[in-house]
């Protein structure tokens, strides 16, 4: 009885409930308040998880808000579309379900980031979906409108506002989904880290966009509209998401993740206004909204522009870093595990700063034994993470959280990056980018402006790395690792870190 009160209640003139079928959904959509309020209810419960997801300490109870919202929003979807057979939705559900499951069990975190990105491709594929599914059979989507032909004749032909909504929604889709591919990859190590400079790019970019929004207002304005207007917004739309990112280096991809977050949004939502599905709206607003202040964030964290870097890599230097940086051969010292036990067992405090490096060890779990047994000779540790350290925002907190790491011991770079003048020992575990000077000093350095931790002024510092060969996903050799108080920790993160453990034992 409530299934049905949800899916055919109509409030009457006089007040009362009758329950007859309504014509299609955006009828149901428009007179039921049930089914408002239940897309109300799973927008805050959005909204909510927004606001737990803003910090680590929170971040659990946000999954929840964001889990409950969207089973919410689920099925009451379910229940409002008569059409639908909910056997094959079961079915479709049951399987992408698995798929996660399985994928959410089995991803290691080192390939988080690379996943992001292939999460956010399939979002911008079936905003592309949807509205190839509407264009093509418009009289389901209920977005057909009567109007006289040329003959005086009365046809039915597309709302011209829902053909703003798929031309838009199919062309931000496509973008994110070209896009996120070419992330992948470059995450994934199928693409250098490299930016791919192309001759007169932006002439090539800028060019691409104003056709899509031409033929965007001719595919509004024209009755009818001509049929090839559409899948050549979609294959220009293809073309740029591929064109707009392959410019863009590894330094830059944690902006590029949280820039293609907030475009598999704003697909979402241009969707939801074609499938009048107020739950879509929402919450493809609230994420592309989220993800543009987070690019916005970031670029800022990274002295980048953020109208620059999603021009596709605006301002980079066609020569400089990447995967082919020249390195001098400058002395350097190299330390043991034993060396960094006592040093770090006579300091005051300890600044440790993770980076990717950490992640492919999987060594968050031994580094906080390590802390835990500094802390019991009386050694202040303190961990100082950068906000673009890893492959996509966020990545240190969610691995040192995974280690249980004390939320207080963790801080950001404005909030830290004094202390390393007083610090005894700065503990540097897989980074390089975010503790290179050449940011401050080369300006032909492609992560040159970006604020980086001073690791340099610490009384002492560790540096842990595989090898002196490798530079960094920049590609920028660090003037750190030559410094006199620098001694060079070569070995796999984890493995030196339980000898260091050891030691510290003893």
């Amino acid at each position: 009885m409530i299934t049905r009160f949800l899916t055919a209640a109509v409030l009457t003139p006089d007040g009362s409930y009758s329950f007859a079928e309504p014509a299609n959904v955006a009828e149901a959509h428009g007179v039921n308040p049930w089914v408002a309020l239940a897309y109300l209810i799973a927008g805050v419960c959005f909204i909510l998880a927004l606001r737990g997801l803003s910090s680590p300490a929170t971040s659990r109870a946000g999954n929840r808000y964001g889990m409950v919202g969207m089973l919410i929003a689920v099925i009451t979807t379910l229940i409002t579309h008569f059409n639908a057979s909910i056997i094959e939705i079961a079915i479709a559900i049951a399987i992408g379900g698995t798929i996660g499951f399985v994928i959410a069990r089995r991803i290691a975190m080192t390939a988080m980031p690379q996943l992001v990105a292939a999460f956010h491709s399939l979002v911008g594929m079936a905003a592309v979906l949807v509205a190839g599914a509407a264009y093509a059979n418009p009289g389901a989507f209920d977005i057909l409108v009567p109007h006289l032909n040329a003959n005086g004749l009365e046809t039915m032909v597309i709302n011209p506002v829902s053909r703003i909504e798929m031309a838009l929604g199919a062309a931000i889709g496509a973008i994110t989904f070209s896009g996120s591919v070419i992330a992948f990859l470059k995450l994934n190590g199928n693409m250098g880290g490299a930016p791919i400079m192309l001759p007169m790019r932006h002439v090539i970019n800028l060019g691409t966009l104003i056709a899509i929004l031409v033929l965007t207002a001719m595919f509004a304005i024209a009755d009818p509209a001509p049929e090839w207007i559409f899948p050549v917004v979609l294959l220009l739309a293809f073309i740029i998401g591929f064109l707009l990112i392959i410019p863009i280096g590894g330094a830059d991809m944690p902006v590029v993740v949280s820039m293609l977050n907030s475009y598999s949004g704003w697909a979402a939502a241009a969707m939801g206004f074609t499938l009048h599905n107020t739950a879509m709206i929402i919450t493809g607003a609230l994420v592309g909204a989220s993800g543009a202040i987070l690019s916005s964030i970031m670029c800022k964290a990274m002295n980048r522009s953020f109208i620059s870097v999603i021009a596709g890599g605006f301002g980079a230097e066609d020569t400089g870093g990447g995967d082919g940086a020249v390195k001098v051969d400058r002395p350097w010292k190299r330390g043991s595990a034993e060396d960094a036990a006592f040093m770090m067992s006579q300091a005051e405090q300890v600044i440790i700063i993770p980076g990717y490096g950490m992640a492919v060890a999987q060594a968050q779990h031994v580094l906080r034994e390590m802390s835990d047994l500094l802390k019991e000779k009386g050694v202040t540790v303190k961990y100082a993470i950068h906000p673009v350290a890893g492959r996509m925002p966020g990545h240190m907190n969610v691995l040192l959280a995974e280690a249980n790491v004390p939320y207080d011991e963790v801080f950001e770079l404005e909030d830290i990056n004094g202390e390393f003048a007083q610090t005894d020992v700065a503990f540097v575990i897989g980074a390089n980018d975010v503790v290179n000077p050449a940011a401050k000093t080369d300006k032909s350095s492609p992560i040159f402006g970006m604020p980086v931790f001073d690791v340099g002024k610490a009384k002492q510092v560790f540096f842990l790395k595989r090898s002196m060969g490798g530079v960094g996903y920049a590609g920028v050799d660090n003037d750190v690792f030559y410094m006199d108080q620098t001694m060079m920790l070569l070995s796999d993160a984890k493995k030196m870190v339980e000898e260091i453990n050891k030691s510290l034992a003893d």
